[in-house]
């Protein structure tokens, strides 16, 4: 057996693999590491294959007539799945999502100071969520966020693409800006 599992027997409550006695059936298909088939032979015969090799033997396919097992090295297969998700999400493209926030009573200045920092943002490739805090009496009138938005957004077309049009989610107005492909 593999170092790695001397708990001959018992289940891995993590990924839920069922390996060496704690086989149930009979009868298996056994499959060999290298790719040998062994055929169909007695739980016992492929127990003492698997341990002549100094491996595991795994169920791979239980609801299989008569079930799947294979001889290998679990720890070494265990690794190499890890490996392989560690790569994926290493390849994986993380999106950062910056926030610029406006009030109602926004002075033109002040709107293209915060639009500078926007389409630096949307240049970088980051995506932009544009928001309009409502405070107090301006609940009763979300439209001037809304008409803030549509102040910014002719300041952010060339860069960018309107993901969600100006909407309102509680106390705020959102508009969310992804970058251009290029």
């Amino acid at each position: 057996m593999s170092k790695q599992h001397n708990s001959r027997g018992r289940r891995n409550k993590k990924d839920d693999v069922i390996m060496n006695d704690s086989i149930r059936a009979t009868e298996l298909r056994v499959l060999g590491d290298d790719g040998e088939q062994f055929g169909i032979i007695a739980r016992a015969d492929a127990l003492q294959i698997a341990e002549d090799k100094g491996l595991d033997l795994v169920l791979v396919s239980p609801d299989a007539k008569p079930p799947v097992a294979k001889v290998m090295d679990y720890g070494k297969h265990k690794y190499e799945i890890e490996k392989k998700k560690k790569e994926a999400k290493k390849n994986q493209k993380k999106i950062e999502v910056k926030e610029v926030k406006f009030s109602c009573k926004i002075a033109d200045n002040d709107i293209n100071y915060k639009v500078k920092h926007a389409r630096e943002f949307l240049e970088k490739g980051k995506h932009v969520k544009l928001r309009v805090f409502l405070r107090g009496r301006e609940m009763a009138n979300p439209e001037l966020g809304v008409e803030v938005l549509k102040r910014v957004w002719p300041m952010l077309e060339d860069v960018g693409n309107l993901e969600k049009d100006a909407h309102q989610e509680g106390r705020y107005i959102n508009m969310y800006v992804t970058p251009l492909k290029k």
